[in-house]
């Protein structure tokens, strides 16, 4: 057995559905089961997603208050007032700022814009902020992507005569800002069609309503700030990212192209991936360390030099981010292993006096990825008694509804069900420590630590074809509530498997199953080859794609994860192989079992290894249920091994079988031997032993251990009697047979069970254990 990194969640769409999409579509069944499991099961539904390049935007004039809003920008206009664009340092706060300032100049408008620092002003608007833009003539303030949780902001802006228009995304909490207008679709009375557009999606319908039409040469950037944060690429969403990187694809703005080149990524082979991947991160490192204001110049620059400059200026901080995150990484995850263990703490927040605020939010991320748990990082400052964290979540545990909860310590809050943003003084910490792990003991359970991975299909090898796969792009661009289809082939046979890597740490496999064949890779998963055994059969879990080579393009599987469904057995018949192969297994559930107790004279296993040693005797009781037993021996009945394996069945064996003496290749007499030696004996009488033995086997082509064996033999059924090493005859003796001879009987014992278990082949080996591992182990989807 080899378990899976996850729990494996198997959809099982509608056959009849499938059929119904398969046939009227006319796609792959796997392309329609996809499809289905998404929920786009009715035709119409189906075709629109497939071909979103048909589909249109929802009037932006159905956003509660975008008619209000739209009204008083064209009047401060025309009344040539200062209009302040107040951002948010992300990607999504980034290209939300691009989008409405670029809109707001087209009208005409008297715009600037603002984005706080994250580490001396934090997140979202404050007063401070509101009074300067005051004082500097703005009589109308417009956030995005932020100002959804601004409630004393916004009483501040309406002191001071200034008109706050709020454009966000974020969860709205149960009191609303009392601010002009709020573009909001997630506010209750919003009739929007469609609820979860990311603040640049937001900053996109404003754009739209402004301009009286869909401003496209702003969907580039739309698709940036769209697929960096998150949000489900669905109806709208979907519909921004994926136009969105067309128009990237042909992009004529010379601060993308500037970063592009800097990523060594070309126009033509832009996908959502390269916006997650490479511009998601490096707009998100400028805000991470510094002001994020670079970010927005880049994106509106139309001087190539400044744009080369300023995508320099970002890849710098990129580097320099890359290196904050695996120092204060490395530093988070020692203090969670020595003073809060996951396996004592249901919930984590770590803390750490001047850590970089600006990276924290990711190091949470690979703390969940770790511990699977979810996670708070703090940042402290000590001068001002303040703690600004980050946190990120697992399925099962909503961060927003239950820090929510918490709002009596958390002045500044906000966030979603997976992730959320806060500050709050040092001396409460302790306190949402421990209210946090109240409540996730409370609503978590062993099982949600046990990361899931949703499988869309499980699918046969003769299912993938290349037109399979080359329909699968029309799903695409894959994200949230749309990832890239995972499909699981059940009951492979790995036909080639091996290590590749100049660290042997990915896997490179051919799998077959009923005559079809696929190439798979696994980055990372280099350290599994020495946990399939040569006639496994796997479960592969992966993301289908086209590897192309040499003009020559076929099918190929990146392995996400994968398991041996059944017990394993390894043959490690060999002392060379020992130690290294013990290495290898997992001690917690290691056994090791040995049957003679001068075995561990013999193989010096260390000292490290004891506590695992079980003595197996006849009758004796050992529980080797899931475990990996190592036989360091052969036993001396196999009825003391075919007992232990009925009572209990391990997930894996380990077939060490050391033996001292080989007795299947010395010489086994044959009732000839005993014949021809009897006749010698009547005929020369008695001789002595000790000096005559050695010559007549060799005469006879024997070993001398042959002479001695028939020798006792002869002597236990009373056939000859030995005095002083001289035998001789018992002319008296009664006829009997040779298996009343302890010896022989021995002798025959040993021959069997070396012949099956220390010579046999491996699929012979495999069948006895078979015949004998009356409970199979198994693990199912």
């Amino acid at each position: 057995m080899l378990a899976s990194k996850s729990r494996w969640n198997v959809n099982k769409p509608d056959q009849e559905r499938v059929r119904y999409l398969a046939e009227s579509l006319k796609v792959a069944p796997l392309i329609a089961s996809l499809l289905v499991n998404r929920g786009f099961d009715d035709h119409e539904a189906a075709r629109s997603f497939l071909h979103s390049e048909t589909q249109e935007f929802h009037d932006p004039f159905l956003l509660e208050d975008m008619e209000k809003v739209v009204q008083r920008i064209d009047k401060a206009i025309q009344s040539e007032e200062k209009i302040l664009v107040f951002g948010d340092y992300d990607a999504d706060g980034v290209s939300s700022t691009t989008v409405m300032v670029t809109a707001l100049q087209e009208k005409g408008a008297r715009v600037e814009f603002y984005i706080p620092n994250r580490f001396t002003e934090g997140y979202g608007p404050n007063e401070p902020a509101f009074r300067q833009a005051k004082e500097n003539g703005f009589s109308v303030i417009i956030t995005v992507d932020t100002g959804i949780s601004a409630l004393h902001e916004a009483d501040v802006a309406r002191e001071l005569g200034i008109d706050l228009i709020i454009t966000d995304h974020h969860e709205p909490g149960p009191v609303l800002p009392d601010a002009f207008a709020i573009i909001h679709p997630k506010k209750e009375t919003c009739p929007y069609p469609f609820k979860d557009l990311a603040g640049v999606g937001v900053a996109y319908k404003v754009a739209h309503a402004l301009l009286g039409k869909d401003p496209e040469h702003l969907l580039e950037v739309a698709a940036i700030g769209t697929i960096a944060d998150l949000v489900p690429l669905v109806d709208e969403n979907r519909l921004l990212a994926s136009k969105g990187i067309k128009k990237m694809q042909q992009t004529k703005r010379v601060g993308l192209k500037a970063l592009l080149q800097k990523c060594g990524v070309e126009l033509h082979t832009i996908t959502e991936e390269t916006i997650g991947f490479s511009i998601g991160p490096r707009i998100n490192a400028v805000g991470r360390l510094d002001n994020a204001d670079p970010a927005v110049h880049l994106l509106m620059t139309e001087d190539a030099e400044e744009a080369k400059e300023l995508a320099e200026e970002m890849e710098a901080y990129n580097k320099e981010r890359q290196q904050i995150v695996t120092q204060i990484t490395e530093e988070a995850i020692k203090q969670v292993e020595e003073m809060y263990p996951p396996d004592e703490n249901s919930f984590l927040i770590v803390t750490g006096h001047g850590w970089n605020a600006g990276v924290i939010g990711i190091v949470a991320s690979r703390l969940v990825d770790r511990f699977y748990r979810p996670t708070i990082v703090l940042s402290l400052d000590g001068e001002k008694g303040l703690a600004k964290g980050s946190a990120r979540s697992i399925p099962g545990f909503d961060l927003f509804e239950h820090l929510s909860s918490c709002r009596d310590i958390l002045p500044h809050f906000g966030g979603h069900p997976m992730a959320a943003g806060m500050t709050l003084q040092m001396e409460n910490v302790d306190e949402l420590r421990n209210r946090m792990k109240q409540i996730a003991d409370t609503i978590l359970t062993e099982e949600d630590f046990t990361p899931i991975t949703e499988v869309d299909i499980e699918c046969e090898l003769n299912d993938v074809t290349l037109e399979t796969i080359e329909q699968l792009e029309k799903l695409a661009p894959y994200g949230v509530a749309n990832p890239k289809p995972k499909v699981l082939v059940k009951g492979a046979f790995p036909q080639q498997i091996r290590q590749i890597g100049n660290k042997s740490n990915h896997l490179k496999l051919v799998i077959e199953k009923e005559g079809s064949k696929l190439d798979c890779v696994g980055f990372g998963f280099g350290e599994t080859y020495h946990h399939v055994s040569p006639i496994a059969t796997l479960d592969v879990l992966g993301e289908l794609a086209i590897n192309e080579w040499n003009n020559f393009r076929k099918p190929q599987l990146f392995v996400k994860d994968l398991r041996v469904a059944e017990w394993q057995l390894f043959d490690i018949r060999s002392a060379k192989q020992l130690h290294q192969s013990l290495q290898g297994i997992d001690k917690k559930n290691l056994q090791i079992l040995f049957f003679n107790t001068a075995t561990l004279e013999e193989v010096k296993i260390g000292e490290e290894y004891l506590p695992y040693l079980t003595h197996v005797e006849a009758g004796k009781e050992i529980d080797v249920e899931d475990k990996y037993i190592v036989l360091l021996d052969i036993p001396d009945e196999e009825e003391t091994l075919a007992s232990l394996l009925r009572s209990s069945s391990p997930s894996r064996i380990y077939a060490s079988f050391h033996q001292k003496e080989n007795h299947y290749f010395s010489t086994i007499p044959t009732r000839d031997h005993f014949k021809w030696y009897y006749g010698f004996l009547s005929k020369k009488g008695p001789f002595d032993l000790n000096r005559y033995a050695e010559e007549i086997a060799k005469h006879r082509g024997w070993s001398k251990e042959t002479i001695d064996f028939m020798s006792q033999v002869f002597f236990e059924l009373e056939f000859v009697t030995i005095d002083k090493g001289f035998i001789a005859l018992n002319n008296a003796a009664a006829k009997r047979d040779f298996e009343e001879s302890p010896t022989y009987r021995k002798k025959q014992r040993q021959v069997m069970l070396e012949n099956l278990f220390l010579y046999s082949s491996y699929k012979q080996l495999k069948a006895w254990f078979d015949q004998h591992l009356t409970k199979q182990c198994t693990v199912h989807s």
